[in-house]
């Protein structure tokens, strides 16, 4: 089976589905634009890249319009709060009938209430297919004392159920040893 034959196999609805199938965090990416004026806009994903240099991803579909504005530009990842669900709706195209509340830090608008705030510079930007891949280097950071908003199969939830034997606070270093899988049996 060629690449493209494998690609091209894999239906657009199912694969949607079951990106659906991770919970993820609610974020808002908010810069000034070129034109002075501050935005905003809800991001496909967020993902932290590394400690050291503090790197932390976004991605944007590539139609998005905010994405013109991010090229080079400093913004905020708003890590949104459960308490900002209405945020969350405006920024997803549900426009509230007033605007979100925002502050304006340094030259970065920040979205007010959240769970918590990265503020980056840009780092580069990668190639994501339909969505552009943006690696901004964070240079300060704000927490909120707030449970983050989720999103999980089309919806947004709040944290549930507290599981036991969780990996704590060294999920970040990464596995310490690639364990090998027994042996199938016939």
């Amino acid at each position: 089976m060629t690449q493209e034959t494998m690609l091209n196999s894999v239906d657009a609805s199912d694969l949607s589905s079951a990106f659906g199938q991770f919970t993820t965090g609610v974020t808002v990416v908010t810069t000034q634009g070129t034109d002075g004026k501050p935005y905003g806009a809800m991001v496909t994903a967020f993902a932290a890249v590394s400690v050291d240099p503090p790197l932390a991803q976004i991605t944007l579909t590539r139609s998005s319009r905010a994405a013109k504005h991010l090229d080079g530009s400093s913004f905020a990842i708003n890590i949104l709060s459960a308490d900002q669900l209405e945020v969350a709706r405006h920024f997803a195209g549900q426009p509230l009938d007033r605007e979100p509340e925002w502050a304006l830090n340094g030259s970065v608008p920040v979205l007010v209430g959240n769970a918590a705030t990265l503020e980056c510079r840009a780092w580069n930007h990668y190639d994501g297919g339909d969505h552009i891949i943006v690696v901004g280097e964070v240079r300060s950071l704000a927490l909120g004392d707030a449970e983050p908003l989720l999103f999980h199969g089309g919806t947004f939830h709040r944290i549930g159920e507290r599981l036991t034997g969780g990996a704590g606070e060294s999920w970040f270093a990464g596995a310490k040893a690639f364990l090998p899988f027994a042996p199938q049996r016939p």
